[in-house]
């Protein structure tokens, strides 16, 4: 072998070392001091559409949706347990996502808590529905473990890890 080609296999072996001490530093730090959680507002509201004037009729998708908003339908989601006690999320009819992704609606910070947990959204009676998307530590809807997507009763508590959340007007 040339010394040209033993000198390249040796700096490329330092290489593939070095990238290896740096990834389990990584693995290591994040283990120590966990995943990074980004602050978002206490409230998180999609602009809202333009009402039409008094004596004017709504459009038809826009009738049949507040047709849909039943009296005493539930308003918003409140975190009532859990680090993040007091964040509210107006239900605006969009699918609210819990977990520990960095791109869910609510990011839990909790160790019980899978990445991507569970998700709540509407359904086509207006309904809110909640689903376990195969969490290993599973989602529970006052004291029971879901197995199924579950419509939720005003008031109930969803418990994912150390984190309860509850559906109020």
């Amino acid at each position: 072998m040339s010394e040209l080609t033993l000198t390249v296999m040796r700096l490329g072996f330092l290489a593939v070392l070095w990238l290896f001490v740096i990834v389990a530093v990584q693995v290591i730090r994040s283990d120590l001091f966990g995943t990074r959680v980004t602050q978002r507002g206490s409230r998180r509201e999609a602009p809202r559409a333009q009402q039409p004037a008094r004596g004017a009729s709504a459009p038809p998708q826009q009738r049949q949706q507040s047709g849909r908003q039943r009296r005493g339908a539930p308003t918003k989601l409140v975190v009532s347990e859990g680090s993040l006690t007091g964040t509210t999320v107006a239900l605006q009819g969009q699918t609210i996502t819990l977990g520990r992704a960095h791109d869910s609606t609510i990011v839990l910070d909790d160790d019980y808590a899978s990445s991507r947990h569970a998700r709540i959204y509407p359904d086509r009676d207006g309904q809110w529905i909640v689903e376990d998307l195969g969490s290993t530590n599973g989602t529970y809807l006052d004291r029971t473990r879901l197995t199924t997507p579950t419509p939720i009763p005003l008031g109930a508590p969803i418990r994912i890890g150390k984190t309860v959340i509850e559906l109020r007007k």
